[in-house]
């Protein structure tokens, strides 16, 4: 039932069904990789990073969605500095450059503008885009 629920985006029902067994599959994989995006994606961010941490697969650990999700996590639990350090570990590619956006703007977001300003400063010297000059400028300005 809470897969149905997964796949219909109702993210606070499914997370009903996985709370209640939870006990159960503590270390499973599969489990705490659902657990953890559910819980995030209900704005749960403590709880889905509990889960996404106990993830021990390191092929789902390489994941850009697993990634992603755990920065997301981190920023909005204010460990920006966690989110960074994924980000520097990542080999450059498309998938970093999404997660620097997405570092750039959750961290901008949730008012943790020095790490918002690091990004956007390397996302501007990668594409002189405006709109990264202008998300530099406004984080900057957050820091002072």
């Amino acid at each position: 039932m809470s897969q149905c629920f997964f796949i219909l985006k109702q993210f606070d029902d499914v997370l009903v069904y996985l709370k209640s067994i939870r006990p159960y599959f503590i270390n499973d994989d599969d489990f705490n990789w659902n657990f953890g995006i559910a819980s995030a994606a209900a704005k749960e961010f403590k709880e889905a990073e509990e889960g996404l941490l106990q993830v021990q697969n390191e092929k789902y650990k390489q994941d850009y969605c697993y990634l992603s999700w755990l920065c997301r996590c981190y920023i909005m639990n204010f460990k920006p500095h966690l989110a960074w350090e994924i980000y520097i570990n990542m080999e450059t590619s498309n998938e970093s450059l999404s997660l620097l956006s997405l570092i750039a703007n959750d961290c901008y977001k949730m008012g943790q503008f020095y790490y918002s300003v690091k990004a956007f400063d390397v996302l501007e010297k990668l594409d002189p885009d405006p709109e990264f000059w202008e998300g530099k400028r406004g984080a900057a300005i957050g820091v002072f």
